[in-house]
């Protein structure tokens, strides 16, 4: 049951590792063609925006670098391998989205005092550009953003390019009828706000799993009263709980039991409950009543 939990997470990596790659190759040609373009019409617009694309590639390749962590093995002065540093890059992933909704909110402030003209078939097909790129990058993410910060982390960054990009596409053409150019700082302002609630809730779930608060998708006392319920147990105490990355979460507890002779059939069905509650590292100390609440905390 382990060696297949083990298996199954291995290839839950190589999967994302692919996505990223392609993620990546994806984007940097968008942000060459759009530079092309900036170029060849003289557009400040569009070498602006090829520069905020790329701060894109290199939020997907954070990401990616993550992957790689999460993968390295136990060394003697790091006995989780490198893994950990995936929860910081995930911080530095939730810090980087906030100062993108700061200077999408920023921007669209400011064009309400001077409304910026949407001009130019070059922006139009562009932002469609754009909505296609990012938008199949969103749709490649969004099946692996429930089960690692990292992942949610791009996927909400790449999710904000596409609905920059959507609101640009949409408001030029409200403009472009209609001329009504407050639609166009109306629209950012609005997407940044969504942005941003999603970006919160990421913000505090890294805090939480670097000062090693026991992961938002674990129920503590549902585990503990399950393991409590199986037969042979008496009482399970000194119970912890925390993250070693953004994809794997770790369990140390004392367990007291009846007998002795059971241990081994007790800790294996023990574990292999936690691995299907998601908990891949456990580390179990077994206790006879005899010994129970020796500690002076216990």
């Amino acid at each position: 049951m382990i060696h297949h939990e083990h298996h199954h997470h291995e290839i839950h990596l190589e999967k994302l590792n692919t996505i990223y790659i392609v993620a990546v190759v994806l984007n940097l040609l968008f942000v060459v063609v759009e530079t092309v373009l900036g170029v060849v019409g003289h557009s400040v617009g569009l070498l602006s925006d090829a520069g905020h694309n790329l701060s894109d590639v290199f939020c997907l390749l954070l990401a990616l670098i993550a992957v790689k962590l999460s993968q390295t093995h136990a060394t003697r002065r790091f006995s989780y391998g490198y893994r950990k540093s995936s929860v910081l890059i995930s911080l530095l992933n939730a810090i980087l989205l906030l100062v993108a909704v700061g200077m999408i909110m920023v921007e669209s402030i400011g064009k309400f005092a001077h409304p910026a003209e949407v001009n130019g078939s070059v922006v139009a097909w562009t932002a469609a550009a754009g909505v296609l790129v990012n938008g199949i990058t969103t749709w490649m993410l969004s099946h692996q953003q429930k089960h690692d910060l990292n992942t949610r982390g791009a996927f909400l960054h790449m999710l904000a390019d596409t609905l920059v990009s959507v609101g640009v596409l949409v408001s030029g053409m409200v403009i472009a009828h209609t001329g009504w150019t407050i639609i166009d700082p109306i629209v950012g302002l609005l997407i940044a706000l969504i942005i941003l609630v999603s970006t919160w809730k990421l913000l505090a779930e890294s805090l939480r799993i670097s000062i090693d608060a026991v992961p938002e998708h674990i129920d503590m006392e549902h585990i503990v009263s399950q393991m409590k319920m199986l037969d042979g147990v008496v009482d399970i105490h000194h119970v912890h709980i925390w993250s070693i990355s953004t994809t794997e979460a770790a369990l140390t507890a004392h367990v007291v039991i009846r007998d002795l002779q059971q241990m081994e059939e007790i800790t294996n069905r023990l574990k292999d409950f936690l691995e299907r509650e998601g908990i891949v590292h456990s580390t179990l100390e077994v206790e006879t009543g005899a010994h129970h609440c020796r500690a002076h905390d216990c």
